[in-house]
């Protein structure tokens, strides 16, 4: 990578990873739904004149039934999820949760497409459920329900994205980037409108939660997905995809400064084998005795 490009990436992850500090704020305020539906409308409209500048309207149309799945899989219910999940956890917890998708990403490819399950990956799918574990098991408040909740809606998520990603592989390949991310985010605004009436605040959101809502939905999601097609282009999918390994890191962080959350053993240790794992199972880091298969 070129100086620019690793900045780029740093940049990226850092929008990122203040996804999950925006959510934080303004979901107790707003509720996962409201909240969410404010994210990918605004995301949506945001990058709906930037489609229309470059002429892909025709394609938006032909693609939409795909993309609208895509809006379901990738957008509606993952973003939904996780603004649940940062009511009652963290918000590097949470971005750790959300660390898994590459974890699962490597089951559903062996399910849905029948990739083989190296050694390598196997410990690497077993180091990462360790993490899981550690970051369940070792946390210093109770279990309470509402927490396992959290967690397991996290990683339903996690889940989420990892199947839209082959989906995304077998039935958008020929369909520009933008028209992907405009036409999900506007259809996950369609697919969440029925929902606001049965889950409307009880009172108008503060200051600061507007101004997470319009931060998580122009900054972390059309700036950011600006920027990551852009890597895509410069420097592939796959380097462009080791962002997945430095979220948790600015989640983290911005938690630690802005909220005052504290990073916690658990969490380290619990990420640390999250990330490990996935990086082993993906690849990212080979183990001496690891083959290079063509799949």
């Amino acid at each position: 990578m070129q100086p620019l490009q690793i900045v780029e990436l740093l940049t990226l992850a850092a929008v990122w990873g203040a996804s999950f500090l925006f959510m934080r704020i303004a979901a107790p305020e707003l509720g996962p739904i409201w909240l969410i539906e404010f994210r990918v409308l605004l995301a949506g409209l945001t990058l709906l004149p930037l489609l229309l500048m470059r002429g892909l309207r025709q394609q938006l149309w032909t693609y939409r039934m795909p993309v609208m799945v895509v809006g379901i899989l990738n957008s509606a219910i993952p973003f939904s999820l996780l603004a649940f999940t940062t009511l009652s956890l963290p918000a590097g917890t949470t971005s750790i949760l959300n660390g898994t998708v590459p974890f699962f990403g490597v089951l559903v490819a062996y399910v849905w497409l029948h990739e083989r399950l190296f050694l390598s990956r196997i410990i690497g799918l077993l180091l990462g459920f360790a993490g899981v574990v550690v970051l369940v098991g070792l946390r210093e408040t109770a279990l309470t329900p509402a927490i396992l909740l959290a967690i397991a809606a996290g990683l339903c998520a996690a889940l989420m994205y990892a199947i839209c990603a082959p989906f995304i592989r077998l039935n958008l390949q020929e369909a520009p980037s933008l028209v992907i991310a405009t036409g999900s985010q506007l259809s996950a605004a369609l697919v969440l409108l029925p929902l606001m009436p049965f889950t409307q605040p009880e009172h108008p959101p503060s200051f600061k939660a507007v101004l997470a809502v319009v931060g998580l939905a122009i900054l972390c999601t059309s700036l950011a997905y600006i920027l990551y097609f852009r890597l895509i282009h410069a420097v592939g999918s796959t380097r462009a995809l080791t962002v997945t390994y430095l979220i948790p890191l600015f989640a983290m962080l911005w938690g630690t400064l802005i909220l005052k959350e504290a990073i916690t053993l658990p969490m380290i240790i619990g990420g640390a084998l999250v990330l490990l794992g996935t990086a082993i199972a993906n690849q990212v880091l080979k183990l001496p005795f690891q083959p290079h298969p063509k799949s």
